[in-house]
């Protein structure tokens, strides 16, 4: 039994299947576009923007969206279209790097928890459940607020909030594949513990952890973009979708743009990245293509 066999992309999975698949979920077809749109203006924004984000210019600021200006200026004047797209590579990024680092982590835990089991399995897994017994969000704010403000630092909170997730489905994988054939036979010709993890319960548990990790993007974004919204993420003048719509705020009744475009990507991005999650799940899902 191999990745392959569970639902991996690739022999067992003809890419032509998949793309048939794919075609069969509209959603999973508007999400992935959208992310993919997002990716590239994330990749892309430096040169896409049509003005310097950090331009001041009093004698344009608060104004309404129009020809010059497409989502309008801020307080002092910057263009809030050049700044919501210089503004995607620090969420999008976060989101990115937060997923990588909380899911390698956490999965490399899960995996050497469920392989040794005995009193380190119970240690880890006590330490898991005293964190997840505290709401995620709180916790977040914790560790920001004890690590000082900055992008860097709300990255950091968030990864340590999301490894227990990671931890307890790569737990739970491992321990439902230790007592396959394979495994059996493995540890009785003397393979080392770090060889059943890298080689056979990795790969084998891989796809319900990248399609954790695909629907956590979204996640992260909201989460950074909280962090900064209360001011312990990105700073001044950093060109960061929470703080842009915690400084629009003051201005609500009569400026609406300036929360409103912010606002609208951060829901675009994590939306998107949720529906293409979904759409992967099902992929992903022997149970889903036993049709």
């Amino acid at each position: 039994m191999t990745a392959l066999s569970i639902g991996w992309p690739g022999k067992g999975l003809p890419w032509g299947r998949l793309w048939f698949d794919i075609r069969r979920s509209p959603l999973t077809l508007v999400g992935g576009g959208i992310m993919l749109l997002m990716l590239l203006l994330t990749l892309f924004s430096p040169w896409l923007a049509p003005q310097d984000p950090d331009l001041v210019d009093l004698t344009a600021r608060l104004l309404p969206p129009s020809a010059d200006h497409w989502f309008g200026t801020d307080e002092v004047g910057r263009d809030l279209f050049s700044r919501v797209l210089v503004g995607s590579r620090q969420s999008i990024t976060a989101g990115l790097l937060v997923v990588l680092l909380a899911g390698t982590l956490g999965s490399l835990l899960g995996c050497l928890s469920g392989v040794l089991g005995g009193w380190l399995d119970a240690l880890i897994m006590r330490g898991m459940d005293i964190m997840l017994s505290v709401p995620s969000l709180v916790l977040t704010m914790a560790l920001a607020a004890a690590l000082g403000p900055s992008l860097t630092n709300a990255m950091l909170a968030i990864v340590v909030v999301r490894i227990p997730f990671y931890v307890r489905l790569a737990r739970g994988q491992t321990l439902a594949l230790r007592h396959q054939a394979y495994m059996q036979a493995a540890m009785t010709f003397g393979a080392s513990r770090w060889h059943l993890i890298g080689w056979h319960v990795l790969r084998n548990a891989m796809p319900p952890l990248v399609v954790q990790a695909s629907l956590d993007i979204g996640t992260a974004i909201l989460m950074a973009a909280t962090l900064g919204f209360i001011g312990l993420g990105a700073q001044p003048p950093s060109a960061e979708w929470g703080a842009m719509v915690a400084n629009g705020r003051n201005y609500m009744l009569d400026q609406w743009w300036y929360s409103a475009f912010p606002g609208l990507a951060i829901l675009v991005t994590a939306t998107s990245f949720n529906l293409f999650g979904d759409g992967l799940r099902d992929l992903l899902d022997p149970r889903s293509r036993g049709r």
